[in-house]
């Protein structure tokens, strides 16, 4: 027990002593700054325009020696990150190629407008070229009015609201020369017609209405003739007004007016259904190819005048075709006209209207028939839309309440601004300056006062007028010629004032109006070259900037919902029909089977593949579904103050989605409503529940469909008419709660891939979404303006982008994560030759994500999005792989750090002999033999 003892205590004394020496670490720890140029961490200073930047110094990574020199750079280095000069990824640029295209801008459109290159240039550099991919956190509105947005920014997001994703736009402004302007404007003269059909007055204020349907003919003719679907169409029209038809707008279908004659007009049905012609009327156009350019140029900005030459083909076609349309409409009565157009739907392209009036034509019912909104811009079924300043004046969007409303001041006006200035006459002129006078000369009253200050007031106000009414105009006024001679005179009078006989104060001012008066050019024929613009033509050119603004940033690069939206090969859409009572077969469903089933497929990218499955649910049969949709249906009395000022309390019969979810959850948890594909990794079910009900049903309120994070909730009730919240033009748009289609695409698309109304977008500067709803527009799902629900191509490829960005910003997640990684471990001389044993492999598994992200940003900018969908599975395969690496380099080197890291070095001084002989001679007390005992008995 001693001997046991003395050996413990012994130990401790060893420990004491060894405590007072200390361990030199074998290398400094240093942070390298890298210096290496990278592609994702472009700052304002080296934000790439060309493919060419793209395609360099990544081959850095390769560089590096096992000498001396070798080992000192890694441990040097501080840390493995800094030894292959990698950076964690800020952001990354993907381009996208835009053209705008004017047409009436050549000085022969409305009030002879001419619009410069270098005037444009100098506004369209001032626009935000690069913009950040956005995400809009879920909208909460069931304890807020329908005009107001809530946010919970409190709520945890799978990816950042404002992405690593950046776009780099590359504008190209197209100006159309005056054949393409005639053309035009004789398409919109020719394809109008009176909205209202009732009576035969024709004025000032008669509205009439363009046929849509003929202009998506031209407009898409004359992108296929110059092969400008490689980029994002943007047409901005300055027709010339034509006198008779002043107020125009654009639309499908047919107006209220003419509804109504076909409702009354029973011989009218009867000789459309007996109808199996196609009309001649159809705008047919010849397909003819001469493209604009080979490439597009892919700049910050470039500009392009098109010669008559290159359009002369396509214009001489246009023109006759439409000379036959013209001829064809020519003395035919109004029933005549509705019969025509009625045809052109039911035999035409359009599957969303032809099967709209073909069902209401067969049953005789045209109650679920709502005329279309007269909008003055549009979003086409390609890469095209267009805004056309001379239409209106027109607005649309809430009833009451609401942010960004569409009003007739929303787009830039050529009359009002540039036409306010060039058309004044001479009365009018002489009107204004009177005005001024007086009203500067009111100011001096019945006092007396000196010469010199009457002549500068009266210097001012023609100064001020010169530059109002004067300055820019293409046919002077006489009364500027009389006023260009007044000046001279009143240039005399001032010089005077030089004598010494007038006051020194006198003098003074007298010389700095001359200084003032030397450098003005108010009145003379020379051509000033684009330095001097009238505030008129900057007012408009900055409202014109800030519109095309707008058009990127809801049309061509629109926000898109919260959340992580993935590739699928395939989409099984399972649709639950929840029904009242039993329903024995899909047929005797109140639902256009075929017409959703096609609306949901268009929904896909080409490469994916649409499956179905039908099940139908009666609330009779499932108590646990019928308790589900019990505990959800509330009420709720909802004020509206309609379009004409009525005031009016309803109570609303909705669903509340939140307790549906929750509801619905719950039973598939148990299994009662789980797909046969629900953990395919490459089939997404996407339920979608159908409640059929008699009563007006909606949900969270307002709406007719809602997307959740693991469904859709779409009602369906039998009210033909139901006047929402929204307007158009002054009228309440009526929406066919029988056919809920059109909500239904809207809410299965934001499911799918985040798509979201055209009228959202995110503001950084708020933290939230705005609204805009100018851009709620065209035959698609995500407007108000129209009942059409085929998706337009720019909403296409936001579902490919969605589904690329998705994947990209995941990599770069993962990326960052292992970069993370690498920092933290840092660099010695002992894990050197282990580390150089993975470098080679570590490096390659980074270059071949790095070359995946060249390939895809390459790809989508030339918008060929089914190639880039095709390195999606690659690039998470790869990006999986570096961080499998990275954790195996790790994870290798760590058992170094354990066993050979970790010892004592001993640091002689001239304490450590005493010390050691200290140390042996008490070993040698404990442990010295001793004489044994003698023992005891």
């Amino acid at each position: 027990m001693d001997r046991r003892l003395d050996r413990l205590i012994c130990f401790f004394l060893l420990l004491f002593i060894a405590a007072r020496s200390y361990a030199s670490p074998t290398g400094a720890h240093k942070t390298a700054r890298s210096t290496v140029f990278s592609l994702f961490n472009l700052k304002a200073k080296s934000r790439f325009w060309s493919e060419d930047v793209m395609h360099s110094d990544f081959n850095d990574l390769e560089s590096s020696n096992d000498g001396k020199m070798g080992v000192l750079n890694y441990t040097n280095s501080g840390n493995i990150a800094n030894y292959l000069k990698l950076l964690e990824v800020d952001s990354m640029y993907l381009p996208v190629p835009v053209n705008f295209v004017f047409i009436g801008f050549e000085g022969k459109g409305n009030h002879e407008f001419k619009l410069h290159p270098e005037e444009l240039e100098r506004w369209f550099t001032k626009i935000d070229h690069i913009f950040g991919h956005t995400r809009v956190p879920h909208i909460g509105e069931v304890l807020t009015p329908f005009y107001k947005i809530s946010i919970d920014k409190m709520q945890r997001h799978h990816l950042p609201l404002v992405s690593h994703i950046n776009y780099n736009v590359s504008v190209h402004a197209i100006q159309m020369g005056e054949k393409i302007t005639l053309v035009f404007e004789k398409a919109i003269s020719i394809l109008a017609r009176r909205d209202d059909v009732s009576g035969d007055r024709e004025d000032e204020d008669t509205f009439w209405q363009v046929d849509m349907d003929m202009m998506d003919v031209l407009f898409s003719s004359l992108v296929e003739y110059l092969q400008l679907g490689n980029a994002y169409n943007i047409f901005i029209l300055n027709p010339k007004h034509d006198g008779q038809k002043a107020k125009y707008g654009y639309r499908k279908g047919l107006s209220e007016s003419e509804i109504n004659f076909l409702k009354e007009n029973k011989d009218l049905q009867a000789k459309i259904r007996q109808s199996e012609t196609i009309p001649e009327s159809v705008l047919a156009l010849e397909k003819i190819k001469r493209p604009l350019y080979e490439k597009h140029p892919m700049e910050k900005f470039a500009w392009t005048i098109t010669e008559d030459t290159d359009t002369a083909e396509w214009s001489n076609i246009c023109v006759d075709a439409l000379n036959n349309v013209d001829q064809f409409y020519r003395g035919k009565d109004t029933a005549d006209i509705i019969h025509g157009k009625v045809m052109q739907i039911l035999k035409g392209k359009n599957e969303d209207m032809k099967q709209l009036f073909g069902k209401e034509l067969i049953s005789g019912d045209l109650s679920g028939i709502h005329a279309e909104c007269l909008t003055d811009t549009w979003i086409g079924k390609d890469r095209w839309a267009f805004i056309d300043l001379s239409a209106g004046p027109l607005s649309w969007g809430p009833a009451v309440g609401g942010e960004g409303v569409r009003t007739e001041l929303s787009l830039p006006n050529v009359k009002k601004t540039i036409g306010a200035v060039a058309e004044i006459s001479e009365d009018e002129a002489e009107d204004r300056l009177q005005d001024a006078i007086q009203e500067k000369f009111a100011v001096f009253g019945d006092k007396e006062h000196q010469a010199i200050d009457i002549l500068l007031a009266e210097i001012d106000i023609y100064e001020l007028f010169a530059f109002k009414h004067c300055k820019g105009r293409k046919v002077k006024l006489a009364l500027c010629q009389e006023l260009d001679e007044r000046m001279r005179d009143l240039k005399n009078e001032l010089q005077s004032f030089d004598g010494e006989e007038y006051d020194e104060g006198h003098r003074k001012k007298a010389v700095e109006a001359l200084k003032r008066m030397e450098n003005w050019n108010l009145f003379s024929d020379t051509h000033e070259e684009f330095h001097n613009y009238t505030v008129a033509r900057d007012t408009f050119l900055a409202h014109l900037g800030a519109t095309l603004w707008g058009s990127m940033r809801h049309i061509i690069l629109p926000s898109i919902a919260d959340g992580a939206f993935h590739f699928y090969e395939k989409i099984s859409f399972q649709l639950f029909f929840i029904t009242q009572e039993k329903v024995r077969h899909n047929k005797q469903l109140p639902v256009d089977l075929e017409a959703l089933k096609d609306g949901l497929s268009s929904l896909l990218l080409p490469s994916q593949k649409a499956m179905f499955s039908y099940h139908r649910l009666p609330l009779s049969e499932e108590p646990a579904l019928a308790m589900a949709f019990s505990v959800a249906r509330r009420a709720a009395a909802v004020p509206l103050l309609l379009v004409n000022g009525t005031y009016r309390k309803t109570i609303r019969t909705y669903l509340d989605s939140s307790i549906l979810q929750h509801q619905l959850q719950r039973l598939n948890d148990q299994g009662s409503l789980k797909g046969m594909h629900a953990h395919s990794r490459s089939t997404l079910e996407v339920p979608i529940f159908w409640f059929l009900h008699s009563e007006p049903l909606l949900v969270d309120k307002h709406y007719q469909a809602k997307a959740l994070s693991d469904m859709v909730i779409v009602v369906q009730s039998e009210t033909s008419s139901w006047e929402s919240h929204m307007q158009c033009n002054g009228n309440s748009l009526l929406w066919d709660l029988r056919r809920p289609i059109k909500a239904a695409l809207a809410a299965a698309s934001e499911h799918l891939a985040g798509l979201l109304p055209l009228h959202l977008v995110y503001s950084q500067a708020h933290e939230t979404a705005i609204e805009d709803w100018a851009w709620s527009v065209g035959c698609n799902p995500l407007s108000i303006t129209s009942q059409g629900w085929h998706i337009s191509q720019f909403q296409s490829d936001t579902v490919a982008r969605s589904y690329i960005i998705t994947t990209l910003e995941e990599s770069i997640q993962l990326v960052n994560s292992a970069i993370h990684h690498l920092v933290m471990e840092h660099t010695t001389e002992q894990t050197f030759k282990l580390f150089k044993s993975q470098e080679r492999e570590l490096v390659n598994k980074y270059n071949h994500v790095v070359g995946l992200w060249r390939r895809i940003a390459t790809v989508t900018g030339e918008l060929r999005y089914m190639d880039a969908m095709r390195l999606l599975y690659v690039l998470e395969d790869a990006s999986k792989g570096f961080v499998d690496q990275v954790n195996t380099t790790i994870t290798l080197l760590h058992p170094i750090h354990c066993t050979r890291q970790r010892k004592v070095e001993v640091e002689f001084d001239m304490t450590t002999i005493p010390a050691f002989l200290i140390v042996l001679g008490v070993l040698w007390l404990v442990l010295r033999p001793r004489r044994p005992k003698p023992k005891i008995n």
